[in-house]
């Protein structure tokens, strides 16, 4: 099992000295992975007082998560960027792909690509992309993404893309890019089961509720004629509530689920998850390295 860490740009802000000490603590503590949100507009909380998301706001600093771990490749030799996640319909398809490879080739093979199909319609307004159809055009977003980063010219001619006889350069190193998804619908597991290289299921609390999303997702992958083994999961804990023992006993319980990769998330506010008191840059390291005195032993 892989330890990681979400970024806590709303906390320590997206200066690039905080995001690189931040990111140089996590590794030199042990942590092997960073994750990043994706928004590309916030809402003006002014005109919108109905609005109860607690993020998406114009107050809420996300950096571009291309551009985020560009930076930071060049800071720190940490085994693993992840998207959690970036909202693949509001983008341009051809794009992500050119993108993604990039980050591929300069970060040494370092990135996972976490794509959901979003919540936020003021973002795909701002973007000129369909909010309606997202579920089914993402499938043939996924299906042009790996062709294009397989082979050096592409002709493709979809319900939503066209690509007449042309290629992205560079590729990725090993032609492919791990594909993650996030969400929790069936039809989300189902697209997983089929395509996915792994799934980041980040609301689930340990318990039967995610045992039997798990299972799910399993029995999917064996109907699509795929190894279950194959496909990892990513899903969040925090070190906000509890102490070292309650810590230990989830990782175990997380471990026994077949739950591959864990991200600590100290900055977030939802469900089982709790922020920790401080918010500090210091506040956030220390909690990291007291999370992975605790849970260290256990991967």
């Amino acid at each position: 099992m892989k330890l990681g860490v979400a970024l806590p740009i709303v906390d320590i802000g997206g200066e690039p000295a905080a995001l690189r000490e931040f990111t140089q603590a996590a590794e030199t503590i042990g942590y092997q992975g960073i994750a990043a949100p994706d928004h590309v507009l916030g809402v003006n909380l002014a005109r919108r007082p109905g609005w109860t998301q607690p993020r998406a706001r114009s107050t809420d600093l996300y950096h571009d998560p291309f551009v985020l771990f560009g930076f930071l490749a060049g800071c720190t030799n940490i085994a693993d960027f992840s998207t959690q996640v970036l909202i693949l319909p509001q983008r341009q398809t051809v794009l992500v792909a050119k993108q993604a490879a990039c980050l591929d080739v300069l970060s040494g093979g370092r990135f996972r690509l976490g794509i959901g199909v979003g919540w936020n319609e003021v973002e795909f307004t701002g973007l000129n992309e369909n909010f309606r159809d997202r579920g089914r055009r993402s499938e043939e977003q996924v299906e042009l993404m790996r062709m294009l980063w397989t082979q050096p010219h592409v002709t493709f001619n979809g319900r939503w893309h066209r690509v007449e006889d042309a290629g992205i350069n560079p590729l990725p190193a090993g032609r492919k890019i791990p594909l993650w998804y996030g969400g929790h619908a069936d039809i989300t597991l189902r697209r997983c089961a089929k395509w996915g290289d792994g799934w980041m299921p980040l609301a689930y609390p340990p318990g039967e509720e995610a045992r039997r999303a798990i299972s799910t997702l399993h029995r999917y992958a064996e109907e699509a004629g795929r190894d279950p083994a194959a496909i990892g999961i990513d899903t969040r804990v925090s070190a906000g509530a509890g102490g070292e023992a309650e810590w230990r006993d989830e990782v175990v319980l997380w471990k026994s689920l077949g739950v591959t990769h864990l991200t600590l998330a100290n900055y977030y506010e939802s469900g089982h998850l709790h922020r920790i008191a401080g918010r500090s840059l210091d506040d956030h390291i220390a909690a990291m390295r007291r999370y992975w005195k605790a849970v260290a032993d256990l991967l």
